[in-house]
Formats: C-alpha cells, sequence, structure tokens
C-alpha cells in the first residue's frame, strides 16, 4: 500500500442523481457524418457515398450507429466523471450501448438526460487507489425518440501515484518500428476487411453458426495524426459548439464545475471566450497527453495514446459492417484493458458464440465475442455484443 488516498468527500452525495454537461448547438450534418466516419477509419460507402445511399433501403446518408457518442459532450465519460478529486486525471475504462433502431440522419439532432449511477474504490497496480466510476446516458432525437443509451465507465485515479509507479514505461518499451514490407501487408489486410463487406449484404440469421470468425481487420499504426484526427471528429472539441445545460430542479447539478485535474491538464473556461487553445483539449485540457508523450507520462502512461471512446466506435463499426444495411448492433459491452499506443497496430478478431431465434428484442439475434489486440498480443479490448441479422 502505498499510503496515497482519493479525496471522494464530492462524490458520494452525488451518486443516483441527475447530472448536467455539454448540449450540441446545432444539428448533426452529412458533413459531421462524413468526418467521423474518416477519423474512424469506417469504410462504410452508407455513410458516405450519396449515390450508394441514395439506391438503400434508407434513402440517403445515414450515421454510423457509433455517432451516438461524438454528437455527446465529453466522449461519453461525463456521467461518470461527477465530483471534484483533487490532484486526479481519467481514462475510459469501458462502454456499454442499447441501440434502439433509429438511425440518425443528417439534420437530426440528439439530446442527453445523463446519471452518475455509482462507483467502487480498488487497489490497482498502475495508481494505487483507483475510482472506478459509472454513468448513464440516454441519447433521443429531437422528436423525443430514443436513439440509444450508454453505461460508461470512467477510471479515475492520481496522476503523481500512476507517474511514480510508471507501470507502462515498463511494459509497453520504446515506440514500435515497422518495416516496409510489414506495413505492405497491414495494408493488404486492411483493403481486404473493407472489401469485404463493403456493397453491406447482410449475412442470413440461418444461414451463420456458432463458431463462424467474422474477417479479420487491422487498424494502425496508430499515431500522433490519427489520435488528433479521431479527437477532431467529436464535435464537441470544436470551438463554440455547445452550451451548459442542467437537468431542471436538480440542486448542484455538476454542469461544468473542475474535477481536480493537475496542474496543466485543466480547461480554462474564461479564458475559452477569447482563445479557442483555452478550450481545445489537446493544446491545453485533459486531452493533451493523447498526442504528447511527455505530458503522457505525468499521468502514468508511456508515450502518447488513443481514446477509449474511439476503441468503443471501433467495436461497434466492424460489428455494424458486418452486419450489412439490413442488420444492426442492439447491445455490446466493451471492456477497455489498455490503451492503444503510439506506433501500434490493433488486430480485431471476432466469433460467432450464440443464436437467439427468438429474443426481448422481438428480432432474431446473434452473439458475437470480439477481442482487440496489439502487435504483442495484448488485449486492449474484451468485447461481447448482440447482432440483430434478417431471416
Amino acid at each position: 500500500m502505498s499510503g496515497a488516498e482519493l479525496d471522494l468527500s464530492d462524490v458520494d452525495h452525488r451518486v443516483g442523481g441527475l447530472v448536467g454537461g455539454g448540449q450540441l448547438w446545432e444539428p448533426c450534418s452529412a458533413s459531421d457524418i462524413r468526418r467521423w466516419a474518416m477519423a474512424m477509419d469506417y469504410p462504410n460507402p452508407l455513410h458516405w457515398d450519396e449515390e450508394f445511399a441514395r439506391e438503400s433501403r434508407y434513402g440517403g446518408i445515414i450515421a454510423p450507429q457509433s455517432i451516438a457518442v461524438a454528437l455527446d459532450y465529453g466522449h461519453g465519460a461525463a456521467p461518470a466523471c461527477v465530483g471534484h478529486i483533487p490532484g486526479s486525471h481519467l481514462i475510459f475504462g469501458g462502454e456499454e450501448w442499447w441501440f434502439y433502431g433509429c438511425p440518425v440522419r443528417p439534420g437530426d439532432k440528439l439530446f442527453q438526460e445523463r446519471r452518475f449511477h455509482d462507483y467502487k474504490v480498488v487497489e490497482t497496480k498502475f495508481a494505487g487507489p483507483t475510482m472506478f466510476s459509472r454513468g448513464d446516458t440516454k441519447h433521443t432525437n429531437q422528436h423525443g425518440a430514443l436513439v440509444a443509451r450508454e453505461r460508461s465507465t470512467a477510471i479515475r485515479y492520481l496522476a503523481a501515484e500512476a507517474e511514480q509507479r510508471g507501470m507502462y514505461e515498463n511494459q509497453v518499451g520504446e515506440v514500435k518500428t515497422w518495416t516496409a514490407a510489414e506495413l505492405r501487408e497491414f495494408e493488404k489486410l486492411r483493403h481486404e476487411w473493407i472489401l469485404s463487406n463493403r456493397l453491406g449484404v447482410s449475412p442470413r440469421f440461418d444461414e451463420v453458426e456458432v463458431g463462424d470468425k467474422l474477417p479479420r481487420r487491422v487498424l494502425g499504426p496508430h499515431s500522433i495524426a490519427s489520435f488528433t484526427t479521431e479527437y477532431r471528429a467529436f464535435l464537441f472539441n470544436i470551438w463554440g459548439t455547445f452550451g451548459w445545460v442542467a437537468p431542471p430542479g436538480v440542486e448542484d447539478p455538476w454542469v461544468n464545475q473542475d474535477p481536480g485535474w493537475v496542474e496543466g491538464f485543466e480547461f480554462d473556461e474564461e479564458g475559452a471566450r477569447i482563445d479557442p487553445r483555452k478550450r481545445d483539449g489537446l493544446y491545453v485540457g485533459p486531452s493533451r497527453g493523447h498526442i504528447d508523450s511527455e505530458r503522457a507520462s505525468e499521468v502514468g502512461m508511456a508515450r502518447s495514446y488513443g481514446y477509449g471512446a474511439t476503441m468503443g466506435a471501433w467495436c461497434t463499426d466492424f460489428l455494424a459492417y458486418w452486419a450489412g444495411n439490413d442488420g444492426m448492433v442492439r447491445h455490446s459491452k466493451a471492456s477497455f484493458r489498455s490503451p492503444a499506443f503510439e506506433g501500434d497496430i490493433t488486430w480485431f478478431d471476432a466469433e460467432i458464440t450464440g443464436k437467439e431465434a427468438e429474443s426481448p428484442w422481438g428480432v432474431p439475434l446473434v452473439g458475437v465475442k470480439l477481442r482487440l489486440t496489439n502487435q504483442d498480443g495484448d488485449v486492449i479490448v474484451d468485447c461481447t455484443a448482440e447482432v440483430e441479422l434478417p431471416r
């Protein structure tokens, strides 16, 4: 035991309560959808190719299911990051999603209802006393239709303790370098996956079997450029895109208070009224460690690293691509085991684990186990999902 302690005096009384946060001003545009699909390296033409989309059953471009997190504030982690914990930092620990069959189209606007669900504190090798907190978000559109529900898990810890322990520094080593032959092989496999279901043909429920493997995917090598591209696709990171909202009738609803970030990782809300870099998040703010290895080491990371919310989106997109344009992801639960570090690649391997002809959703579902690993075979994401397929 290190003797370090988390100060949770501002956390306990907030458990179970509705909380506030940011709300985007404008509806989602076709360009927002295309930017998100590009940033996630998601090639489905239903989400960017107007001519292709017009010929589909949707009659035009729709957004990937994963876009719900991009139309939210705070990478979906806001209701799990509640209460001031001095000297703390946060990484994303996982996401659970339920999707209700209402696609997001250009012109739609999503609204969020957020609640701080619960937390627990455990002792970890990474940072000693570490809080795993969960928050719930309900996403509805401008017509009141339920689009999705999310339960996010945030990992909050003392940055100084994590820096001192240096767990990732000792594990991940130097940035991986790749030969030209290796990069060509990655690109070949990546292209094969793009072609695996570019036309959006859905496998039939009666034709798939338990044990079937999904087409393998490779993503990477991850880089500061790819991390920055992903970050820029979250609309709330654009200057002036959102306003603060609070649930009516809630005292102290935790709208934009200071979570207790260490020096150099906090936002400057007042300064941001005249200077965009004060609210950018990469120049100033809690995300700057994602693209700055020196800053990353200050919060216990070995070097620049990716975002939990985009790993969750990778899972949803991968499964939705296989399901095709007549299928969809109904439920997924992803646990983030490790970040995707600069220089790493990510492998996607999945297989069918079950079939349910009559599900509570009223549609046939296929159970899928998905695992994301790096080049060393280390698991970075464990995901289970239920995917709707047509008969």
